[in-house]
């Protein structure tokens, strides 16, 4: 039988990236997930929500909004189209992966994660405009997208390490206490998703549109209760890491982690005690991200797969050239 010819090994026969293509392809994902994330936040902040009414189409009788529609649905419908960007990017970096030789599963299939990640948050957000923006949707809309972030993060620190079995650099208790403090962050986000979901931006100026019925200032107080427990952890690991001699590298990330969530915390008093302005809770948004994929990197950052796989030799028999890294270098 002939054989079936696959797209990506043709690309794989033709193209060799490098190892440093394939982690800016992946680092590339990781900015995208931010993207949309603040977007779609601008979506809601601008109440453009329901700028285009209806889904997949903007309208019933037009792909894309029509003049009537205004500023909110040239907004809404520019969100919608950053998932083709982003659909793009993510190609790319599973692309790049695959023809990379030697071939790493663990980082095609984090791109294919990603891929349908995007596949099921876009029909997510479709529901979440046929529903009237119903606010649970809405939470899940942006949980998804975490999640999006969260797989992209993890695809970009594989691509600059090996694929060995992992060694944990500092000992169990130290890697537990890293556990509770990812667990406390995933608390923290949902806690802010409810607080989205009962505040003031609705997302839509039409007085129809749902909101969890909650006091958001009494939400917003348990979110900062949370905000306190992940600073408190962060200390502690710091301290711990210090005490054990942890290599400098996890270290150095507690820090840049500690550093985000105090400027974090600066936007959050200032939104709350400004009555939620639109700017700066976007800003707030943006800085949700970089907290999250800080405390990514620190739990990451405690373990290591070596250096990356040597590059086999071309069938001319030439010498083959490594490109592998010391161990734990990717996190440097």
């Amino acid at each position: 039988m002939p054989k079936t010819l696959n797209p990506l090994q043709i690309v794989a026969d033709r193209w060799q990236p490098s190892a440093r293509f394939v982690r800016r392809a992946a680092l590339a994902c990781v900015a995208m997930a931010v993207v949309i994330v603040v977007t779609g936040g601008a979506v809601r902040l601008t109440q453009s929500g329901l700028g285009c009414p209806t889904w997949p189409t903007c309208t019933e009788d037009s792909l894309t909004p029509t003049p009537q529609m205004g500023i909110n649905g040239v907004i809404e419908f520019t969100n919608r189209m950053l998932t083709y960007v982003l659909c793009a990017i993510v190609g790319v970096a599973i692309v790049a992966a695959r023809a990379r030789a030697p071939r790493r599963y663990p980082l095609t299939r984090l791109g294919w994660a990603q891929f349908w990640l995007i596949a099921s948050n876009g029909i997510i957000g479709g529901i979440t405009v046929l529903t009237g923006l119903n606010p649970y949707i809405v939470a899940l809309h942006f949980l998804a997208a975490t999640a999006l972030l969260t797989v992209a993060v993890v695809m970009w620190h594989r691509a600059g390490e090996g694929d060995d079995e992992p060694r944990d650099l500092v000992a169990r208790p130290v890697r537990q206490l890293s556990w509770v403090l990812v667990g406390a962050s995933v608390l923290l986000i949902l806690a802010g998703t409810v607080v989205t979901g009962s505040g003031r931006h609705a997302g839509d100026a039409s007085k129809d549109v749902r909101r969890i019925p909650l006091d958001w200032r009494e939400v917003t107080q348990l979110h900062v209760d949370f905000v306190y427990i992940v600073v408190g952890l962060t200390v502690a690991l710091w301290f711990v890491l210090r005490a054990v001699k942890a290599p400098a590298v996890p270290r150095r990330r507690v820090a840049e982690l500690f550093a985000v969530l105090m400027l974090q915390g600066v936007l959050g008093y200032v939104q709350y005690f400004n009555d939620e302005p639109e700017l700066v809770v976007g800003v707030h948004m943006l800085g949700s991200c970089l907290v999250w994929i800080a405390v990514l990197r620190v739990f990451l950052s405690l373990r290591e797969r070596g250096g990356q796989p040597v590059v086999p030799a071309p069938a001319d028999g030439h010498e083959a050239v490594a490109e592998a890294q010391p161990a734990g270098a990717s996190s440097r």
